[in-house]
């Protein structure tokens, strides 16, 4: 069940653009109504289109069909301002300034759940669904390492490899990262870093290593398809 608190930062989408992104996020405040007010006071100016609490309870900030002020500053398979094509889910947890901690299983279910069924609703393809981290890796750290992207890969939301090719030469890491959708004017680390955190659970360096190089061909692969 979903519960409406509408929030009045939203606006038109521009014409044209199609929602074929989806980005999630985490809130990064100490409460979840902390958050909840926030992305409902006018003068903040930010919102997102739901809101995932940590016992599993959704709530509908911006209708679907509406721009929400969630992306910001945005980059993702040579697109920009993301908001206009997207759709922002913020899931509660105190993040990485406030004591970052594993998402609950309550909460993860509850965010594949809403994940199916939008991605039921909009021709989202799976290289597009993507962290804030992964569209302002220069910015963002959300939802971070803990996050459980593979867990919602196996439910049909999103990409996931095992897969453990030989490893590409160190110069095609940033060709590689760039097929799979980060933009390549960053330094090499702070895309690693962005990578890592989506597809190498727990870890969040920025050494583009052996294990790395071979996991980012592998979801660059996939991505191609």
């Amino acid at each position: 069940m979903i519960r409406d608190l509408p929030s009045p930062n939203h606006d038109a989408r521009p014409e044209g653009i199609p929602i074929d992104m989806l980005v999630l996020h985490y809130t990064g405040m100490r409460s979840g109504q902390e958050a909840i007010d926030r992305l409902r006071d006018p003068a903040a100016k930010v919102s997102s289109h739901y809101v995932v609490e940590e016992d599993g309870t959704i709530f509908r900030l911006v209708p679907e069909d509406r721009r929400a002020a969630h992306a910001g500053i945005s980059h993702w398979r040579g697109h920009e301002a993301l908001n206009a094509r997207s759709i922002g889910i913020e899931i509660v947890n105190p993040g990485h300034e406030w004591g970052y901690r594993p998402f609950p299983a309550l909460q993860m279910a509850a965010v594949c759940d809403l994940c199916v069924d939008i991605l039921g609703r909009h021709p989202i393809p799976p290289r597009n669904v993507v962290a804030h981290s992964d569209i302002a890796p220069d910015r963002k750290e959300d939802p971070g390492e803990l996050f459980d992207w593979e867990g919602l890969a196996r439910n049909g939301v999103g990409l996931w490899s095992d897969a453990d090719p030989p490893p590409p030469d160190a110069e095609a890491v940033l060709p590689l990262l760039g097929a799979i959708g980060y933009r390549t004017d960053l330094k090499l680390p702070v895309l690693v870093t962005a990578f890592q955190r989506h597809w190498m659970p727990g870890r969040a360096d920025g050494i583009a290593d052996a294990p790395t190089r071979a996991r980012i061909a592998a979801v660059a692969d996939l991505c191609r398809n």
